[in-house]
């Protein structure tokens, strides 16, 4: 009865604002203005925290840093352009890193409802993508392979960097539980319970291969951000080796996970720093790692900035939009 009440309750929300488009374009309106003072108030307040820091960095290593970040995110929205793909949804490269850009600018967003709102309108007018369900559960999907392949990322990285005190009881379990929704007994009756506001009916899960490849992909992406650590901690004198490379980049996870689920703090903001720092501490001293905590939320806020107006600039019209389907029936289970 309860979620039948939620599920109507949802209707009846999407069904206004469907009805009332000079309203929804209001509230879109206020939304990103809130974002944008949001994102002005994060770069500011970590500016003047990492300012200090900043002026004793080593230039060479901080750009090196803020080049990797950069790459990070360019190299990550494959993965989601892939998995659309497989739902028969073509997106062009610029559209889906554009609607990527303005997600990760509305986790400023106290809530966390903002993130996959705000791809999702992106993605429809950006490249004509009206299939909101299916949309929505790649968003899902992303996120949870993205957590898992962290998690793996951190745990297997603890072989060779000794005396973490990590929180592998709560991390296991959630990595075990994300999995577990993915399977497809058990996503197909979620995605339709969850998305049957939005006019879902039957979503199929990805392929099975499909599902490794990518986790595997996301491993890579985990990497790529570890090394953009390194660069910081090298930035401030600290140098624990290539070899923590992997461990770094399950730190990076790790934060990333802490930011998601602090979905009434903006962006995660002091929840992110607050789990790394800690977790630094097994291959860096005290100094270097709180500088690289605030230094790593200023790239990151700085970087999504930029990839954003870039897109803005060159933003793609609709003409040819992407092409939708649905994915057949695959009986992976």
């Amino acid at each position: 009865m309860r979620q039948t009440g939620i599920v109507n309750w949802a209707r009846t929300i999407v069904a206004f604002f469907r009805a009332r488009p000079r309203v929804t374009k209001a509230v879109q309106a206020v939304l990103v203005l809130t974002t944008i003072a949001l994102c002005g108030w994060a770069v500011v307040d970590q500016w003047h925290k990492a300012g200090p820091r900043l002026a004793h960095a080593k230039p060479a290593y901080v750009a090196a840093a803020f080049v990797t970040i950069a790459v990070y995110y360019l190299v990550f929205i494959l993965g989601w352009i892939r998995m659309l793909s497989a739902w028969r949804i073509n997106v062009p490269y610029q559209a889906a890193l554009q609607a990527e850009m303005v997600s990760m600018l509305a986790k400023y967003l106290p809530g966390g409802v903002w993130t996959p709102a705000a791809r999702t309108v992106a993605l429809r007018r950006s490249a004509g993508v009206t299939d909101t369900p299916t949309v929505l559960a790649s968003i899902l999907v992303e996120a949870g392979l993205s957590a898992i392949s962290g998690v793996i990322v951190f745990v297997v990285s603890l072989a060779w960097v000794r005396d973490v005190d990590a929180p592998l009881w709560a991390l296991i379990p959630f990595a075990v539980l994300l999995a577990s929704l993915l399977h497809p007994k058990v996503f197909r009756p979620l995605a339709r319970g969850v998305l049957k506001p939005f006019g879902a009916e039957n979503i199929e899960p990805l392929p099975f291969p499909l599902t490794v490849v990518l986790l595997l992909f996301y491993c890579g992406t985990w990497l790529i951000g570890g090394l953009a650590v390194y660069f910081f901690l090298r930035s401030l004198g600290s140098d624990p080796g290539l070899s923590s490379i992997p461990f770094l980049g399950g730190v990076s996870a790790v934060g990333a996970i802490v930011a998601v689920l602090a979905v009434f703090l903006p962006g995660g903001l002091g929840a992110r720093e607050a789990s790394m720092y800690g977790l630094l501490l097994a291959v860096s001293s005290s100094g270097p790692a709180l500088g690289v905590t605030l230094l790593n939320r200023l790239a990151i806020t700085v970087v999504e900035v930029a990839l954003f107006a870039t897109g803005v600039v060159s933003w793609p019209s609709r003409k040819g939009g992407a092409r939708e389907g649905r994915l057949p029936s695959t009986e992976s289970d």
